[in-house]
């Protein structure tokens, strides 16, 4: 097995706990559901917000989805003029068989527009 890397991005509504765990929490399925992945099989995992955000943990959706083992790694993204706002990234580090080409990357909401070459995959 190898480790990969999979990329997922999110933009959220508003600057509220709610709204911060709830697009975290729908990103952070589609990622699992999508490549098939178990807990037992992920080393760890960064989740990054945006400037903007800073009303809750962005991992404590996977904490609040059973993902109670993994370590998890919060911090604060880069705040690069023009970029994509009220946005949660995540960084997933796994252990699979499956090659680059097979592993899907999950941009939803405003945050399609960071990875538009995968849009139509």
């Amino acid at each position: 097995m190898k480790m990969r890397g999979i990329r997922g991005a999110i933009t959220v509504e508003a600057n509220t706990q709610e709204a911060m765990l709830s697009a975290t929490g729908e990103l952070f399925q589609a990622m699992i559901e999508q490549n098939g992945i178990d807990e037992d099989d992920v080393a760890s995992i960064f989740f990054s917000a945006t400037p903007d955000l800073n009303a809750a943990f962005p991992a404590r959706a996977a904490r609040d989805l059973g993902w109670t083992r993994t370590a998890l790694l919060c911090f604060q993204e880069v705040d690069v003029p023009n970029s994509v706002p009220m946005c949660v990234r995540i960084l997933m580090h796994w252990s699979t068989d499956k090659s680059l080409d097979e592993i899907e990357h999950v941009y939803l909401r405003g945050a399609a527009a960071l990875r538009p070459d995968l849009q139509n995959k």
